[in-house]
């Protein structure tokens, strides 16, 4: 047998301190869902909670039911989105993240890969122990991107804020809550109950 195919296959393919690229990123084999932000490794833990699958289905019907005549898409994870700052050169792309949702306007950033550039709209459910990667670093890398909309839904407080791109800056909303709707900026007329998306879980 070749040494290659005896490779120990659960062996970390990176190290903490490295800094890789895209390409580093499609030659890993991991059963788990896995990061780069800005040549970091950002490793999930664990699957989604099911409240986690909950919302996130219930808002991906929404949206996706909202856009059936329209030409945006919208994908749920696993979706690879790469965040290209000069090149979009594999060897050159160190942010590749996985947002829970995504809406896409511009079909030319769609390929077989998933989504190059930055999508419309990107919302993040937040899970137990997930909080600081998606409330600093892909703050940040969205806002870098040009990521004209950004919610963050937080399920255990039934809440949600909505980041808005003006002159290259987030601004934040007022604290949306349950029986509130949250109304999108860049998809025009598309409205979400959040009483609808928090009800029933238990």
């Amino acid at each position: 047998m070749k040494e290659e195919e005896t490779k120990d296959q659960t062996q970390e393919p990176f190290t903490e301190y490295g800094r890789y690229t895209y390409a580093d990123y499609l030659t890993w084999q991991m059963d788990e869902m896995v990061e780069l932000i800005k040549g970091r490794v950002f490793r999930n833990a664990a699957a989604p909670r099911r409240i986690h699958q909950e919302i996130s289905g219930k808002i991906y019907t929404k949206i996706f039911t909202f856009l059936e005549s329209h030409p945006c898409k919208v994908y749920n994870a696993p979706f690879d989105v790469r965040l290209p700052v000069k090149s979009n050169r594999n060897e050159e792309i160190d942010t590749v993240v996985q947002p829970d949702i995504c809406v896409v306007c511009d079909k030319s950033k769609l390929d077989e890969m998933g989504c190059i550039g930055a999508p419309d709209l990107i919302i993040e459910i937040l899970s137990p122990g997930s909080n600081k990667k998606e409330l600093k670093p892909k703050y940040e890398v969205y806002e870098e991107s040009g990521v004209q909309e950004y919610w963050v839904i937080h399920p255990s407080e039934q809440t949600a804020l909505a980041y808005t791109l003006v002159n290259g800056q987030y601004q934040p909303s007022k604290l949306f809550t349950s029986g509130d709707f949250l109304e999108s900026k860049s998809i025009p007329g598309f409205k979400l109950d959040l009483e609808y998306v928090f009800r029933d879980l238990e």
